[in-house]
């Protein structure tokens, strides 16, 4: 497959992420997606494996946070790897607290379908914005 229509299936998922279309994701993305977020003190962070994987995560990410793409990403292919380069701004629900993250996407699709994804984002801006003030700061 070439790498304009990989970047078209790329496009797609990012497309249905930000429509909420569970049932386009599911399409777009291999029975055996696995989807790793690096890093720790974050709740997202973790291996989340199959569809299961990809609706829990994304079910965990709509109820702990908003975010907002004040600008399109960046996408750049070759074979079956498509980088997303990016940029997002946030708040976490349970804190109030925004962030801003500057992030990467490596993902790899074969056949049609996203197979894996790696996700590089800011995980102590993340966690940063995620903790708990034991009392107000003056």
């Amino acid at each position: 497959m070439n790498t304009e229509k990989n970047i078209q299936i790329v496009k797609d998922f990012f497309a249905a992420l930000g429509s909420g279309d569970k049932q386009r994701l599911l399409a777009l993305s291999a029975e055996e997606i696995e989807w790793i977020i690096p890093g720790e003190d974050w709740p997202l962070a973790g291996t989340h494996r199959g569809h299961a994987g990809l609706a829990d995560l994304l079910q965990k990410a709509s109820a702990k946070l908003e975010t907002s793409y004040p600008e399109p990403p960046e996408f750049v292919a070759q074979g079956d790897r498509v980088m997303v380069v990016g940029f997002a701004k946030g708040r976490i629900i349970a804190t109030n607290k925004t962030f801003e993250d500057h992030w990467v996407f490596a993902i790899t699709v074969r056949n049609g379908k996203l197979t894996n994804i790696r996700e590089y984002i800011d995980t102590q801006a993340l966690a940063r914005a995620s903790e708990m003030d034991a009392s107000p700061k003056p």
